[in-house]
Parts: structure tokens; sequence; C-alpha cells
């Protein structure tokens, strides 16, 4: 888990993410979410274009996907880790 911020224009962006471990069934978009088009996508197969936030978030957990995306301040939740950093293309 962590709080990743940035700014989009006079808007500060807070984003929390959290790793999940177990769950039951599959993950399946449902018709009715107010997500807009957002899909469950293989770490290997995931589109262009995602959402900023979205990409912040992958390469703050995983540095080495190739998406490109604007900077951000990542600080995890983890007893691990305890400096922040920030998740930019390549690099978290």
């Amino acid at each position: 888990m962590g709080t990743l911020a940035d700014h989009v224009g006079d808007v500060l962006r807070i984003t929390i993410a959290a790793l999940v471990h177990a769950w039951q069934g599959q993950p399946d978009t449902q018709p009715d979410e107010s997500v807009g088009d957002w899909a469950w996508y293989p770490l290997d197969q995931l589109p262009d274009g995602l959402f900023v936030c979205s990409a912040q978030i992958l390469t703050a957990w995983r540095p080495h996907l190739p998406i490109d995306h604007t900077p951000a301040h990542f600080t995890p939740f983890a007893s691990d880790t305890t400096s922040s950093s920030t998740a930019s293309n390549g690099g978290a």
C-alpha cells in the first residue's frame, strides 16, 4: 500500500493503492461501474494510454514496467520501506 500524489493544473491528485494477495473468482469489468472504460489486463498486455494515476501506481509497484507517464511522489506504507520515492518511467 502507498499514497501517490501529483498535480494536474491546479488540482492536487491523491491515489491510494493496495496490493491484493488473495481473492476469489475472476476480476471482471462490471457494466454499471462509474469508472468509465476501465478493464482488467495482465501486466504483459497493458494497453497504451493508461489513466495517468494507474500508470504511476503500477510503476511505483513494478518499476521495470515500460509505461510512460508524468512523475508523481509515492510514499509507501510498508514497514520494510522507510523512504519516499518518485514514481517515473523506469523507476520508483
